[in-house]
């Protein structure tokens, strides 16, 4: 079972210098393409930490969805229309598009899912977590706490249980899944990140919100 933790990643400045970046995860990873910015990677998940309003950077053939995870709202601009984004709630648009954020209600963190189209579909769902009921995390996907307190175990290898890969959702409920008796949960911190798996899949029981996102190869 693997979690990264949010704590232990760097933080990377924009290039414009309105924030600052923290990859999660990405494909192939950061050490494979020397520089995770560049977008030398098919697919990225990150949280960034918006403090300037200014123009996000481009990132042609691809494809994001944006989720505001701290703050209020995130004002966002893309290619001439405005998108008022709330928390919690993932918007979907190119990364061709000419896009810029402005913050009318103070800084906001937002998680990003960047893949490039034709290969990879990205998709992002908020769910509420219960103490009763463990939210898997399969193969293909993230389990990132947002807010609350919770715990992972190792779930039972084989489980065909969960949320399938969605569209963009408002908070949710979690799925039914019974664990793996006597396995002993590990406590996580906000916005670390729980690796899923199909084998021993990794599940998540607690209070609060989490964000699932699945990324999903073109084709399969």
């Amino acid at each position: 079972m693997e979690i990264i933790r949010y704590a232990e990643l760097k933080a990377h400045p924009w290039r414009n210098g309105g924030g600052v970046t923290r990859e999660l995860a990405s494909h192939p990873t950061a050490a494979a393409t020397q520089d995770s910015t560049a977008g030398g990677w098919d697919w990225r998940v990150s949280i960034a930490e918006v403090s300037k309003a200014g123009d996000f950077s481009a990132f042609p053939g691809m494809d994001r969805v944006l989720t505001v995870l701290e703050g209020e709202l995130l004002l966002l601009s893309v290619d001439g229309a405005e998108h008022p984004l709330e928390k919690y709630r993932p918007f979907r648009f190119s990364g061709d598009a000419a896009a810029a954020g402005a913050l009318p209600t103070g800084d906001i963190r937002d998680l990003n899912v960047i893949t490039r189209r034709g290969v990879f579909k990205g998709y992002t769902s908020i769910i509420e977590l219960s103490k009763k009921r463990a939210h898997p995390v399969f193969e293909g996907q993230l389990g990132i706490l947002l807010q609350g307190q919770a715990a992972v175990t190792p779930g039972t290898a084989g489980t065909q249980l969960g949320t399938p890969s969605g569209g963009e959702t408002a908070p949710g409920t979690a799925a039914d899944s019974p664990g793996t008796p006597g396995a002993e949960p590990t406590p996580l911190a906000r916005y670390d990140a729980v690796v899923g798996s199909d084998t021993g899949t990794p599940e998540i029981l607690g209070r609060g919100f989490l964000a699932v996102v699945s990324i999903d190869r073109v084709g399969d």
